[in-house]
């Protein structure tokens, strides 16, 4: 009688993530878990409820010990855990902390100030940070670039139109729009001001709109800007209603229940106070549900909350049934629940802002949140439709179907991909003064553009085809010199080429192709010595790319999957990666990693996944203890 064998360490790893993933899967059999940003939102909540006078006191002592918590230690707030500080971050969290009751003379308080005060004051802070500040009257409008409501009467062919700005622009704008049209001020029922942060008193400043300006473009904005600050003044009044009325009437079509305004929180509290400022009852159904939508959104703990920007529970879902397939099997039964719950998340009947450049185009992807019909993006549509096709490609080959012809009809003229629009590139517009933060627009992305290769590669599509070979020839002309890719969604070249080369695998290329030898170049280059990897955020401003003082397991992870992509799972580089994630597996299974390992905004607004520790790892030890096992080294899928 033949003795059974033991599993193997390796095996043993496998089995224990893949069981710490699985607790977290829900009844219905989604998954979703945390999703944390800075000190800005926490903050922001906290001075929505006073803009409002709908405060909720232990709701707010709980935010303030969750923003002591992650105070950087010298003073002030960073944009992600272990990072630099950041004014216009740290300005919110300061007015929050002072509203909830912590004394100006606290030493974080003390701390903060000092640091706000010595890179210059409360008056240097971004654009969004200055309309808080101008609504509870702590500077004056003209402290803000001007954004007339009338904007939205503009024809589409006008140089600025809402159609072209990302999604998210256009759902944080319009009810902003009415904000600032109105210019109210918050209630504020315990007077609290921050006067104490400006090195200058504001009324004083003349000079609001400056520069550094990134290109000739900034300061042609600029004087426009303050030629429609005059303008604005002598705009009739008829007119000025019935933009506020179109404003109004776009919000309402897309207020998304209690998912809220494009399902982040940015545009949902700006409607929640555009509502209020229009007069609407509380108890009005439209300024209930969207003052629901916030609620939510926070985590709330023993003795600490925090408000997340979104939710992500179709990511979550579909990065989880990877992870299972890989470590169990395609057919198990926690991978059919969850493609069961995603199916009835798929957008069949709502043509949303994409039609705006693909009209007759059918709808067929999926959002990243519960409920954001007006809203689906094409990364999470490749995700959700390859694991739909590695389950069962006959069960889902109509969800399957109407995903592919909806991502091959989002595809921009260049060849590439953005997220949640075509042709959205319009770069000037990222120069107006609005737009400091750089971020405006939604263009063709290389990760995007790879997941997207990857699920028309794994479902069939050949390289040759049209929309492939424009889409390959794109990811070509984005490689770097040090052989990687930009990740957009995800930090950041790491993540970038591992996303470049899955897809150029999916889609059948060689591993003896020079993009593929030199993406995994790089990640040979940049493995750490403890056989790990990681790269700082800072990678989006001037630190080294793929460099970091620690490993991280989701970034260990993606250079592991993008070198088995490239044909190199029997590397001793790989080896040492996955003995890497063997040896900083907790007991339970699971993983630690506080940085954060994704981004919102490039240098501005990064992301902490509170799952990527668990998918991503386990996708990475299942892939490798598969290929060595298989007569095959060549990796089968296309994410």
């Amino acid at each position: 009688m033949n003795a059974i064998t033991p599993p193997t360490p390796l095996e043993i790893a496998v089995e224990r993530a893949s069981a710490a993933l699985k607790a977290h899967q829900n009844a219905d059999g989604h998954f979703v878990f945390e999703l944390e940003a800075d000190a800005t939102i926490p903050a922001e909540f906290v001075l929505l409820q006073h803009f409002l006078d709908r405060r909720d006191a232990e709701l707010e002592r709980k935010i303030g010990n969750y923003l002591r918590e992650i105070a950087c230690p010298t003073g002030g707030w960073p944009l992600f855990h272990g990072g630099k500080f950041e004014i216009s971050c740290s300005v919110k969290a300061y007015f929050a902390l002072k509203i909830i009751g912590d004394s100006p003379d606290a030493p974080h308080m003390k701390a903060a100030r000092e640091k706000i005060l010595s890179v210059g004051g409360a008056e240097r802070t971004n654009v969004f940070t200055r309309i808080q500040l101008a609504l509870y009257g702590e500077i004056p409008w003209r402290g803000v670039p001007v954004m007339p409501v009338e904007i939205m009467l503009l024809p589409r062919w006008f140089p600025f139109h809402l159609d072209k700005v990302s999604y998210w622009s256009r759902t944080v704008t319009t009810p902003l729009l009415v904000l600032m049209a109105k210019k109210p001020r918050a209630r504020n029922p315990l007077d609290i001001h921050v006067q104490e942060l400006f090195c200058t008193p504001p009324e004083q400043i003349k000079d609001w709109i400056k520069g550094p300006f990134r290109s000739i473009w900034g300061h042609m904005f600029a004087t426009i800007d303050r030629f429609l600050f005059h303008l604005e003044q002598h705009l009739p009044k008829r007119l000025r209603e019935l933009s506020i009325q179109k404003a109004v009437a776009f919000i309402t079509e897309r207020l998304n229940g209690e998912d809220g305004l494009g399902a982040i929180y940015p545009a949902m509290a700006n409607t929640v106070m555009m509502f209020d400022i229009l007069g609407y009852d509380p108890a009005h159904p439209d300024a209930a549900i969207a003052w629901k939508a916030l609620h939510k959104l926070l985590v709330i703990e023993d003795d600490r909350a925090y408000c997340q920007p979104c939710l992500s529970p179709v990511w979550d879902t579909g990065l989880a049934g990877h992870a299972i397939a890989e470590s169990d099997g395609s057919g198990v039964p926690d991978v059919r629940t969850a493609n069961d719950w995603l199916r009835s998340k798929q957008i069949l009947d709502v043509v949303g802002d994409w039609a705006a450049q693909r009209p007759g185009l059918s709808p067929g992807g999926w959002a990243f949140q519960y409920e954001n019909p007006h809203y689906p993006d094409v990364d999470d549509t490749a995700v959700v439709a390859m694991l739909l096709h590695r389950e069962d490609k006959l069960r889902h080959a109509d969800s399957i179907a109407r995903a592919a012809t909806w991502v091959i009809g989002m595809q921009s003229k260049d060849g590439g991909w953005g997220a949640f629009d075509a042709e959205n590139n319009k770069y000037y517009l990222n120069h107006i003064p609005f737009a400091d933060h750089g971020a405006l627009l939604d263009p063709s992305t290389a990760d995007v553009t790879a997941r997207c290769v990857s699920f028309l590669a794994q479902i069939g599509h050949r390289a040759d085809e049209p929309c492939m070979a424009r889409a390959i020839a794109w990811l070509r002309s984005e490689q770097l010199t040090d052989g990687s890719w930009f990740g957009r969604w995800g930090t950041n070249y790491i993540y970038g080429t591992w996303s470049v080369l899955c897809a150029l695998n999916a889609a059948g290329l060689s591993h003896e192709d020079p993009a593929i030898k030199r993406g995994a170049g790089f990640l040979l280059e940049t493995q750490r010595e403890d056989g790990g990897w990681g790269e700082d955020n800072e990678s989006y401003a001037d630190a080294p790319r793929g460099v970091y003082f620690r490993s991280n397991p989701s970034q260990t992870a993606w250079a592991l999957m993008g070198l088995m992509a490239a044909g190199l799972g029997n590397h001793p580089a790989v080896a040492r990666g996955v003995a890497y994630l063997q040896t900083t597996q907790k007991p339970d299974g699971t993983w630690e990693e506080e940085p954060y390992t994704a981004v919102g905004f490039p240098r501005v607004f990064y992301l902490r996944y509170h799952g990527y520790k668990l998918f991503f790892p386990l996708m990475a030890m299942a892939r490798y203890r598969n290929l060595r096992s298989s007569n095959d080294m060549r990796v089968g899928y296309g994410f």
